[in-house]
């Protein structure tokens, strides 16, 4: 299958549509989370941590970074599979309902679009030094930290990777 080529699903929307999803699940009263991240290579570390944060609310929201925002983030080697790959793939989980891609190196933009009750991130983060912690708070929302799952990373598995070849 050529790399152009992407891959389409329902939960895979564009930053111009995700204004309208919000406004029809705020009708609903439902409460929103947002999270974001690369999830270049997926691996059970990831779908723990997404399935921790769609027990938040009732709507979970993915920003995920692009191609380029990757790059930018990681480095040229990165990200080793394409954005329409991990969006496919992630589109797969349960937990997910909506993932929207961006090209920025932080989620600020999308974060602003979506206004979640919950932020949530991954890591050993201090909540106000997330991306998106006064947008969040400004509006009454709280932002939540999900602790890493011990041995399971991207960068391990593709060091991992590099040792065996």
């Amino acid at each position: 299958m050529p790399a152009e080529q992407t891959f389409t699903d329902h939960k895979i929307i564009s930053l111009e549509e995700i204004g309208s999803r919000v406004r029809s699940w705020r009708k609903e009263s439902r409460k929103l989370v947002f999270t974001n991240g690369c999830f270049d290579i997926l691996h059970s570390g990831h779908v723990r941590y997404l399935q921790t944060a769609a027990g938040f609310g009732d709507i979970l929201v993915l920003g995920l970074n692009s191609d380029s925002s990757v790059r930018k983030l990681k480095g040229p080697r990165r990200p080793i599979m394409t954005q329409a790959d991990r969006a496919y793939l992630l589109s797969a989980i349960e937990a997910i309902d909506c993932i929207v891609i961006f090209d920025e190196e932080t989620p600020a933009r999308l974060i602003q679009s979506v206004s979640p009750d919950v932020l949530v991130k991954g890591g050993d983060y201090l909540p106000e030094d997330v991306v998106g912690y006064d947008t969040v708070t400004e509006n009454g929302g709280c932002v939540k930290i999900v602790p890493y799952v011990e041995g399971k990373s991207t960068s391990g598995i593709v060091n991992s990777i590099l040792e065996q070849s």
